[in-house]
């Protein structure tokens, strides 16, 4: 014990002896004093080890923080990306959030789009919204207005180009069907695309056929109207129908997804089978139609401009509901 080395030291010191206990104390304080001093580096070391640890974790905080924002440009640039597909992925249909309020669905399901070709992929994100929208207008707009001859010198215009005044730029069933429609059935597989190109080309020659019934006849200058040519326009437009909806069937094969609507044949419940809302169609219409009359882009000039740049001039209210819309 240190009392005991204590009295043995001083007995040595008075007498002048070496005493065996005496070694034995030499040791046992030698060894006290060492294991002081390793107490005192083993504590310098945790000190040191501990400032490590910390710089460490530290550090490899910042390096994941720093990586965590770097995927989040990436995944806002992809989101942007594919707002510009658009359309949806991504198209420009706007009109108030408060109509079309976005869906959580949009980033949830992605099918097979990561098999197939990215050139594949990135076409039918951006052109799968103008093509359902160009199904809503089909089933809503062209249906009702065939049924009316009234209407039909309008129907007429649809498929007029008057390069001198919109700078050639395509009619309405080109830009809304048939471009969208010929570059997926290029885009795609030849699996895929064999069948996608059979069925625009169906397409293709039942608007074709509704042209040709419908033609010459006007509001405003009274013909004498074939016998059988409104039950032939309504047969294209249901030929047309049919070969959107075989068009849609194959999309939606190739990309496993089941994002795109079919068309119901016409019925007292064709548009509660259709699944989607008339409502949010009309509104749509009525609030694009209110812009271009102030002065705002036309929805295809919108549109053009999301797919492009990935943003829309939203003076009227048009962007709002595009996300939204397409989900129903």
């Amino acid at each position: 014990p240190p009392r005991y080395c204590m009295m043995m030291e001083s007995a040595k010191n008075s007498r002048h002896l070496e005493l065996p206990s005496s070694l034995f104390c030499k040791k046992q304080m030698s060894l006290n004093s060492n294991m002081k001093v390793c107490s005192i580096i083993v504590s310098l070391l945790l000190s040191v080890c501990d400032g490590f640890l910390v710089s460490q974790l530290h550090g490899k905080r910042q390096r994941v923080a720093s990586t965590l924002t770097a995927l989040a440009v990436d995944e806002s640039r992809a989101g942007k990306q594919i707002t510009r597909r658009g359309v949806f992925q991504i198209a420009s249909i706007p009109v108030g959030a408060s109509l079309f309020a976005p869906q959580s669905a949009l980033a949830v399901d992605q099918g097979n789009l990561d098999d197939l070709p990215p050139q594949a992929a990135r076409s039918y994100l951006q052109y799968r919204l103008p093509l359902q929208m160009g199904a809503d207008y089909y089933l809503w707009t062209l249906q009702e207005k065939i049924k009316d001859t009234n209407d039909w010198g309008e129907i007429g215009e649809l498929f007029q180009t008057n390069s001198a005044r919109s700078g050639g730029q395509p009619n309405k069933i080109e830009r809304d069907f048939t471009n969208p429609m010929r570059i997926l059935g290029l885009s795609l597989p030849e699996e895929y695309g064999e069948k996608l190109r059979e069925s625009q080309f169906k397409f293709e020659k039942a608007m074709a056929e509704i042209t040709k019934a419908t033609a010459g006849v006007r509001r405003d200058l009274p013909v004498e109207i074939e016998k059988n040519a409104e039950k032939n326009a309504l047969d294209a437009w249901d030929n047309g129908r049919v070969a959107l909806n075989e068009f849609f069937v194959t999309l939606n094969e190739a990309t496993g997804l089941t994002e795109m609507k079919t068309i119901p044949p016409s019925g007292p419940n064709q548009s509660k089978e259709y699944g989607r809302s008339e409502r949010k169609y009309l509104d749509l219409m009525k609030v694009t139609k209110l812009c271009q009359n102030r002065g705002g882009p036309t929805l295809s000039a919108a549109w053009g401009n999301l797919m492009v740049s990935g943003t829309v001039q939203d003076s009227c209210g048009i962007a709002g509901a595009l996300e939204g819309y397409f989900h129903q």
